[in-house]
């Protein structure tokens, strides 16, 4: 019998109950790739506020990524691992509601980062010589207050309106909330909602995706004009972090949001909420430092200071 929820103050999340044998497992491998991100992009977000040499825009906006990561993935991961441990869960109504305004909001705004970056590049590759006027510390500043100003946006309209509608259920068949499963909770017709879901992806997913593709197109354009293979090299590596993050970032949110509803599973949703709620951020930093020679150059510096102490 559906319960109009509007007199009903919390929810169940149902998390991995239809793999419950799993949960110690699940729980033991959650809780380990959690602690190496907290710690891999605590580590990226210090070297470079500590090596003068790093503190340019492209690094000013890598250390805003990894406290973003940071902060999405805690906003999730936490009641994970307390669903792994004790089963089916509640939350309250408002606990969900804030769970919901903070993944939007740190999702949104990682998806304007990443266009922000982006134009850093394009700035970068295609007017080097005018490169730290047009970047200055008051622009990349001001990119960054817009990313959290489009999050905050996004965030608050869309949980405004998702928890002003009635709910007919209780059971969210997810790990958190989830915008999908709770459409699938919402009273009689829900075509409004999900038309709202797919403009918010639209303006928060494909508007900076498309950004990112018309400073990747002038990117690619001014690289092939270089005279020297050297020189081209060297462009294309300093993009190409930055093109792997914005691969497994967009292709696990697009696949996400702009799929039609007919296909639509509780179990593939959960993969790929775990893809760019635990792995994404923790393959960032990897990315990032594997890749990138200066901060490979700051990272062993100061592990020689580290052991030069210690000594």
């Amino acid at each position: 019998i559906p319960v109009n929820l509007s007199e009903v103050s919390e929810f169940r999340l149902l998390g991995f109950s239809e793999v419950s044998h799993l949960s110690p497992l699940l729980f033991v491998v959650l809780f380990s790739l959690y602690i190496l991100t907290l710690m891999a992009n605590t580590v990226i977000a210090l070297i470079i506020n500590s090596d003068n040499t790093l503190h340019t825009p492209m690094y000013f906006f890598l250390t805003q990524l990894s406290c973003l990561d940071i902060c999405y993935l805690s906003v999730i991961v936490p009641k994970i691992l307390e669903n792994l441990m004790v089963g089916t869960i509640s939350i309250s109504k408002t606990g969900c509601a804030m769970q919901m305004f903070f993944f939007l909001f740190f999702g949104v705004a990682e998806c304007f980062l990443l266009s922000a970056m982006s134009f850093d590049r394009y700035v970068a590759i295609c007017y080097p010589l005018h490169y730290t006027i047009i970047m200055n510390s008051r622009v990349c500043k001001s990119l960054v207050a817009g990313t959290y100003i489009c999050g905050t946006t996004v965030g608050l309209v869309h949980t405004s309106i998702t928890f002003s509608l009635p709910f007919c259920g209780l059971a969210i068949n997810h790990f958190f909330c989830e915008i999908q499963p709770l459409l699938e909770l919402l009273c009689g017709n829900t075509s409004p909602s999900e038309i709202q879901v797919i403009v918010v992806a639209v303006f928060a997913i494909v508007g900076p995706f498309l950004l990112i593709i018309y400073s990747y197109i002038r990117i690619i354009s001014t690289i092939l004009k270089m005279s020297s293979a050297e020189s081209q090299q060297k462009a294309f590596s300093t993009c190409s972090s930055h093109l792997l993050v914005v691969t497994l970032f967009y292709g696990t949110a697009s696949s996400m949001y702009l799929r039609p509803k007919s296909s639509y599973s509780a179990s593939v949703d959960k993969l790929l909420s775990l893809s760019y709620t635990v792995v994404t951020p923790l393959l960032n930093p990897i990315i990032y430092s594997l890749r990138n020679e200066e901060v490979k150059g700051a990272l062993r510096k100061r592990w020689r200071k580290i052991n030069f102490v210690w000594k």
